[in-house]
């Protein structure tokens, strides 16, 4: 199939598109997974609430900063075009490096595992594994197969073109959030739950909770928002991106906040505080509980689909980042051409895929979510700084969306991710590890590439 340098991305997605990814980049892994372990820490249904309520927040404070950079730069690229910009190429590579190893292939790989794991319940059966210095470093079993070709059957929709895989993608999400609200409605109007949890969770003052523990809980929570700047990174693909971008980055993350603060409560009315403590598969236990276990399984298979647009809207949104660094000289010169054709970043899309199937293959998901919850937050607060030397700088005279009660807003964002990064470090000492590691690999990969230009 013939390639051409040539070929440019086409501004296909409207605001209903652009505001669809950002749900469907959002709602996923985290909801679905989560709220089991976090009530473990807390052991508190109304600090449970009060925590999603606090990532809601944050999350929609740092759509709205996000929002002014996507007006001013509507470029595909998102983080890394900013910086860019903003700080220089440095900062712009490691911004788009985290991208590509933690932004996307680590949450492409741990939405895929969770796919497999609502589709098929738990497989513990190993079929291959290898070890290297009595360490496990590599495991294939059903759940894993079943994840990998997820990966490489959505890879394909969007090497298809931009027009099937926005279909593809708007399509599952629409299952996705019906199944979710009638999760939702049915569970309250039909349901078989107890009404006094939810008046207690959200009323009663219950037991303390150690500062320690609603911090973890926030680290999780971290994770289950990202995704709030999904449509910043097709900025070069949505018509008439300064009024779009900023409003799909805004209306998606407030509809998500709505929606997970709800399907909480569903949680909280269909299970007792015992039982939900620690669950994984926290929404087909509620399922199961609320309407019996032939009608749960059928709204756990729902969610599984559902899934499948998490992975849709992260591998759609990636490539375009390692498209814009090729394309500064930054990256491997071949992932900056477009498929003449079909219009879309074929090589960086199979690249995503390979990282995301070695993920996969090597880590456990509970590592993968804290990993990319901290290493994310400081990908965004660098971004948010960025905004803040723009603002400084005065070298835009032209706003044409302003991010509402500055610097308040974006002081916010950062002093919220700051304590989430540090009490992560603290906490988990292994992800300061694998942060270190993958920064200062990005940092010698920078070089190598200035070298080589």
């Amino acid at each position: 199939m013939p390639h051409t340098q040539e070929a440019t991305l086409e501004r296909k997605l409207g605001l209903g598109s652009a505001t669809v990814l950002v749900i469907a980049n959002m709602v996923g892994t985290g909801i679905f997974t989560i709220s089991g372990f976090i009530l473990l820490e807390l052991q508190n249904t109304q600090m449970l609430l009060l925590a999603w309520f606090l990532g809601g927040l944050f999350a929609l404070i740092g759509a709205l900063c996000y929002g002014e950079l996507g007006s001013v730069f509507p470029h595909a690229g998102g983080e890394y075009i900013y910086l860019r910009k903003i700080f220089g190429p440095l900062s712009a590579f490691l911004s788009g490096w985290i991208s590509l190893i933690v932004g996307f292939s680590a949450p492409i790989a741990a939405a895929s595992i969770a796919f497999a794991t609502y589709l098929l319940g738990s497989q513990e059966i190993s079929w291959f594994s290898l070890e290297l210095f009595g360490v496990e470093i590599i495991d294939l079993n059903l759940i894993s197969f079943v994840a990998i070709i997820c990966v490489l059957v959505i890879s394909y929709v969007h090497i298809h073109s931009v027009d099937f895989g926005k279909n593809v993608q708007n399509f599952l999400t629409s299952i996705k959030v019906f199944f979710v609200i009638l999760l939702i409605a049915g569970g309250f109007a039909f349901g078989k739950g107890d009404p006094t949890r939810v008046t207690q969770a959200l009323f009663n003052s219950q037991e303390s909770v150690s500062f320690a523990a609603f911090a973890l809980a926030l680290v999780f929570i971290s994770f289950a928002y990202s995704g709030y700047n999904a449509a910043s990174y097709l900025g070069a693909e949505i018509k008439d991106p300064q009024k779009n971008l900023p409003l799909s980055l805004f209306l998606g993350t407030l509809f998500v906040t709505l929606l997970y603060l709800l399907l909480n409560l569903v949680y909280v009315y269909a299970l007792p505080k015992e039982s939900m403590s620690g669950m994984l598969e926290v929404a087909t236990g509620a399922s199961n509980a609320l309407f019996g276990e032939t009608l749960g399984s059928v709204l756990s298979f729902a969610i599984a689909i559902g899934l499948l647009s998490v992975v849709s809207a992260m591998i759609m949104s990636g490539p375009r980042v390692y498209y814009a660094m090729a394309k500064d000289g930054l990256f491997f010169k071949g992932f900056q051409t477009i498929c003449q054709e079909r219009k879309t970043p074929k090589k960086a899309i199979y690249l995503q895929a390979v990282l995301a199937i070695a993920m996969i293959l090597t880590a456990t998901f509970e590592t993968l979510l804290i990993y990319i919850g901290v290493t994310l937050s400081l990908a965004s607060m660098l971004t948010i700084l960025a905004l803040m030397q723009l603002r400084r700088s005065k070298s835009i005279h032209i706003y044409p969306y302003k991010t509402p009660l500055y610097p308040l807003f974006p002081l916010v964002f950062l002093v919220a991710n700051i304590g989430i990064v540090i009490f992560s470090f603290i906490s988990r000492v292994e992800i300061l590890y694998y942060a270190g590691i993958t920064i200062i690999l990005g940092v010698l990969f920078y070089f190598w590439f200035r070298k080589k230009e």
